[in-house]
């Protein structure tokens, strides 16, 4: 079943990397929040029809879907906003950090002490992450950079809260759910600083029936079922991935050239992603 459900991450990471272009349209139209709404809005009146039928909803459920849903705003408002005001390229590595952070408010939170093959792992996506986005010409600190920053730690905590409550529950309802409380928040957050006119062209009407049914209704589904039988580090590093399959994506239908560092960036993660899944070979440090 973990090789299943990590398989079922890898696939997730390829819905996240190729709907990343979607964000990157609603970013050349100047529209963050609203476009979130409608995203996460739609998946989850996509997701309602396939929710177990006669599964009473507890109050302790409900809870967790607030409060992931809360989190996953906030990661995806910071994320959309600070796209507004940096590179992709910077918000790409800035938004892989997760993976940086997870484990450690692990540790923080449940006293779970990282393997030092995670650390490993973690410390190298980092460096591929930032090879593959930067292509070895610096770092350049952008507007937008400070909030993408913070949206990482917000997309940790909800591998975090991911992998240990959403387990406790039924997956499409979770998922629903707290998608419906992540589109509502950003819907309010639109309604006072965005214009609801700005969501009428077809490009980005087209951006949020791929996101809402592909990277949101599939991807995030698929991710708390995933990480019901993976832990939220290896999630994390799996799923960073989406990264390297933007870059992909962005060569194939965006005819954007990779550099050869950039390449030699994208098999860093995926040997990071590789030694993160030795941890039953080789023992913890005492």
């Amino acid at each position: 079943m973990r090789l299943k459900a990590n398989l079922t991450l890898f696939a997730v990471a390829i819905l996240w990397g190729t709907g990343f272009i979607t964000q990157g349209i609603a970013g050349q139209y100047q529209v963050a929040y609203l476009f979130n709404a409608a995203s996460f809005l739609l998946a989850a009146l996509i997701l309602i029809p396939f929710i177990p039928r006669g599964r009473k909803i507890s109050r302790v459920q409900w809870k967790w879907v607030l409060i992931a849903g809360v989190i996953l705003f906030f990661g995806t408002a910071l994320q959309q906003v600070g796209l507004l005001h940096t590179r992709v390229a910077n918000a790409g590595f800035l938004t892989s950090l997760y993976a940086v952070v997870t484990p450690f408010l692990l540790w923080i939170g449940f006293r779970e002490r990282p393997h030092w093959l995670d650390l490993l792992a973690v410390i190298a996506a980092t460096i591929g992450a930032y090879f593959l986005s930067t292509a070895g010409k610096g770092f350049q600190f952008q507007k937008g950079d400070s909030l993408e920053v913070i949206g990482a730690v917000f997309w940790g905590l909800h591998f975090v809260i991911l992998g240990k409550f959403a387990s406790r529950f039924e997956p499409i309802s979770f998922a629903a759910g707290h998608f419906f409380v992540t589109g509502l928040l950003n819907f309010l957050m639109g309604l006072a600083f965005e214009n609801l006119g700005q969501l009428t062209p077809l490009p980005l009407i087209g951006a949020i029936l791929y996101r809402a049914a592909l990277s949101i209704g599939v991807g995030y589904t698929l991710q708390v079922w995933g990480q019901n039988h993976t832990p939220a580090t290896d999630a994390a590093l799996i799923l960073g991935l989406e990264a390297v399959f933007a870059a992909i994506a962005a060569w194939l239908l965006l005819d954007q050239t990779l550099l050869p560092l950039q390449v030699a960036g994208c098999g860093i993660i995926f040997v990071a992603v590789i030694v993160s899944q030795l941890k039953g070979l080789v023992p913890a440090k005492s």
